[in-house]
C-alpha cells in the first residue's frame, strides 16, 4: 500500500513538473513536441537577451549566501539558462532540503512567472511583474486540509551585491499578511 501511495505521489510530482515545463515551452512560443520550425522573425539566436523585460530579474543572477537575522542560513546559485530566457535558482537549504525555481518572462502575457519545485515534493507557482523597483510575484496555494492561501514573493535589489527576499502569506484573501521568510542574499566574493 505504501509503495502504491509513493508511486502516485511520484506520478503527481512528474505531472506537475511536466506541466510546468510545457507552460515554459509554450510561453516562449516553442512547440511542445518534435521539431523546432523557425519563422524569419524567430531566427534570432538569443531573443530573450534582446528583450528588456526579460532582463528585469538579472539583478538576482549570481552566487549567494543567504542571511536571516544577520546569520548565514543557506546558499543559492542563480544562473541564466536556455539562451538567457530562464533565471534558474539552485537553492540548498538547511537540513539537506534542496529546491529549484524556474523564472521567466512570458512576452505574450506580459508577466513574469516563477515555478518552484523542491526535493520534498513541494510545488509553488507565481506570476508577477517588476514594479516600483522590485520583482513582485503572487500566487495561490493550498494548505494540507485543502483551504486556499494567497502568497506573495518580492525581491528587492538593495545594492549591487545584496538582494532582499520577502515571502508573505494570507489566509483571508489578502486582508492580513504573515511573513513566511524575510532574508537577504549577499553575493559571494570571487575566490
Amino acid at each position: 500500500m505504501e509503495s502504491a501511495m509513493l508511486s502516485v505521489k511520484c506520478q503527481t510530482r512528474r505531472a506537475s513538473l511536466g506541466g510546468a515545463l510545457l507552460l515554459l515551452a509554450a510561453s516562449f512560443g516553442l512547440p511542445a513536441q518534435g521539431g523546432f520550425a523557425q519563422s524569419a522573425a524567430g531566427q534570432r539566436a538569443r531573443p530573450c537577451a534582446e528583450r528588456p523585460e526579460a532582463r528585469q530579474f538579472d539583478f538576482w543572477v549570481g552566487e549567494w549566501d543567504e542571511e536571516v537575522g544577520n546569520k548565514k542560513a543557506r546558499t543559492n546559485s542563480v544562473q541564466l539558462i536556455l539562451g538567457d530566457c530562464v533565471v534558474l535558482e539552485n537553492w540548498a537549504g538547511a537540513g539537506g532540503m534542496n529546491g529549484k525555481s524556474f523564472n521567466f518572462y512570458n512576452a505574450a502575457a506580459r508577466k513574469w512567472h516563477q515555478t518552484w519545485v523542491d526535493d520534498r515534493g513541494g510545488v509553488l507557482e507565481f506570476a508577477g511583474e517588476f514594479k516600483d523597483g522590485a520583482m513582485r510575484f503572487a500566487g495561490e496555494a493550498s494548505h494540507s486540509d485543502g483551504t486556499k492561501m494567497t502568497q506573495r514573493l518580492t525581491f528587492f535589489p538593495l545594492e549591487k551585491d545584496r538582494v532582499r527576499q520577502l515571502w508573505e502569506q494570507s489566509n483571508d484573501g489578502g486582508k492580513t499578511w504573515a511573513v513566511v521568510f524575510d532574508g537577504v542574499y549577499l553575493r559571494k566574493k570571487p575566490s
